[in-house]
């Protein structure tokens, strides 16, 4: 039996400032609070491959692996993978975003197994996904959502 989760939230931001702030990895550590670092390895058209190292544990662990993500803005959809699966024998992630009239619904999908060896199995991750997902995009929104009203608020100076 594989993984599956879905979670979604509502951010209300135009889904160009939404896309543009989401597939910005190098702020990755200032949107997210479990990121401690990203390393961009290489760069090739849409496609990304990096390094994410996680703040330690409550034991103390670092975790720490190699992603790659492929975006379509034309689409409003990436891809990302671990290429580096650790304790996963694979997790993909699709990133889906839609202009609604409350803003921008942005949706993440995790399809993953875990290998025997794991700390968890499936159900598990599955359980520690979905308590952390929605604690991740609540932070994404609301900063997000503060830099759209400081845009907004910002005055115009005459040219």
């Amino acid at each position: 039996m594989a993984g599956h989760t879905k979670n979604e939230i509502t951010i209300a931001a135009p889904v160009d400032l939404v896309w543009d702030m989401t597939n910005d990895l190098e702020r990755w550590p200032q949107l997210f609070s479990e990121y401690a670092s990203v390393d961009v390895l290489s760069r090739d058209g849409d496609t990304v491959t990096f390094r994410l190292t996680m703040h330690p544990d409550e034991n103390g662990k670092v975790w720490s692996w190699v992603s790659e993500r492929i975006t379509d803005r034309d689409k409003l959809t990436v891809h990302a993978r671990r290429v580096e699966p650790g304790p996963f024998e694979y997790m993909n992630i699709e990133w889906e975003y839609e202009e609604t009239p409350g803003g921008t619904l942005m949706r993440w999908t995790q399809d993953f197994a875990m290998k025997p060896d794991a700390p968890v199995d499936d159900a598990g991750m599955t359980d520690i996904i979905n308590r952390n997902s929605p604690i991740q995009m609540a932070l994404i929104r609301d900063r997000v959502e503060q830099a759209a009203r400081e845009r907004r608020t910002k005055p115009v100076k005459p040219a």
